[in-house]
């Protein structure tokens, strides 16, 4: 099984490349805390989005870190990797967003895999339920997406992004993106479209339980999408609205699983000392050794 990170992000919220901030107790980077969980899960193949001047730092960080018979590949997106010959806009410099993030591992990966952000915390019982999909799903047509409550996914400190789930006998019926939630008194608001959300809403934070067809999806989205960017310079395609219409033209279902886990992520700076405090206490709790890795390993 493999585990695909996204790690590509700029971070222009938090102040910093947050996926690389030392939040463990012993400086560890919050993506390892999943790496961790998901080989103690099963997963025996490491595949980490980044950009460029990140590859070489990213690789001989973790490579003596992570056990040795766990495969490990660091790819890059690259801004002018493009599908079908489509031609990058030469003021493009921002990624082009996680669709294409993901497509760009087209290469090194041919079989089932879980996709995650390298800035969140998912908890253990996430990768577990995750690893038991792989491990039962026999169709190829149907993918998974962990699912966490609303209320576990908010930020103290601004407005966050999710895309909010419904379903029908287990499998997701429609994820719609709220790109500006927030907790106002007992309510919680989405302030770009006024929608008031419930607490209990199920919502998808990136984590995605798919296979190698996937790719071929993403890049016909890719080509689909790319013309009808407003703003060339700054517009994404998104991952989330790519399943989506995967799931409207029928071409996929989508199994909702319950993480049964607790959730926290960086968004924001001030979101740091909170990271610090749930790490430190899981450690504590002996959740995860520390130092997290064996180097002899």
């Amino acid at each position: 099984m493999v585990l695909l990170v996204m790690a590509a992000g700029s971070g222009s919220r938090y102040g910093k490349l947050k996926q690389f901030d030392d939040l463990g107790p012993n400086k560890e980077f919050l993506l390892e805390f999943s790496i961790y969980d998901a080989i103690e899960n099963g997963f025996n193949h490491i595949v980490l989005i980044t950009k460029k001047e990140n590859k070489d730092f990213l690789y001989k960080y973790l490579r003596p870190r992570i056990p040795s018979k766990v495969k490990v590949d660091v790819i890059i997106q690259e801004v002018s990797n493009l599908p079908k010959n489509i031609t990058a806009h030469p003021s493009r410099i921002k990624p082009w967003g996680t669709a294409h993030a993901v497509w760009c591992a087209k290469d090194v990966i041919k079989t089932d895999f879980a996709i995650i952000n390298a800035d969140d915390f998912y908890d253990k019982n996430a990768f577990k339920n995750a690893a038991n999909f792989i491990n039962s799903n026999t169709s190829k047509s149907t993918y998974g997406l962990i699912t966490y409550q609303l209320k576990n996914t908010l930020s103290k400190y601004g407005t966050v992004s999710r895309g909010v789930c419904k379903e029908k006998d287990g499998h997701l019926t429609s994820i719609i993106e709220h790109l500006e939630i927030q907790r106002q008194g007992d309510k919680i608001i989405d302030h770009d479209s006024g929608n008031i959300l419930q607490e209990e809403d199920f919502v998808s934070m990136n984590y995605w339980v798919c296979n190698e067809t996937m790719f071929d999806y993403l890049e016909e989205y890719i080509i689909e999408m790319y013309p009808k960017l407003d703003n060339i310079e700054k517009d994404e395609i998104y991952l989330p609205f790519s399943a989506q219409t995967l799931l409207q033209d029928n071409v996929i279902e989508i199994k909702v699983i319950d993480s049964e886990s607790k959730w926290f992520g960086v968004t924001y700076a001030e979101d740091k000392v909170a990271a610090v405090e749930n790490l430190k206490e899981y450690t504590d709790n002996g959740d995860y050794p520390t130092p997290l890795w064996n180097q002899s390993n």
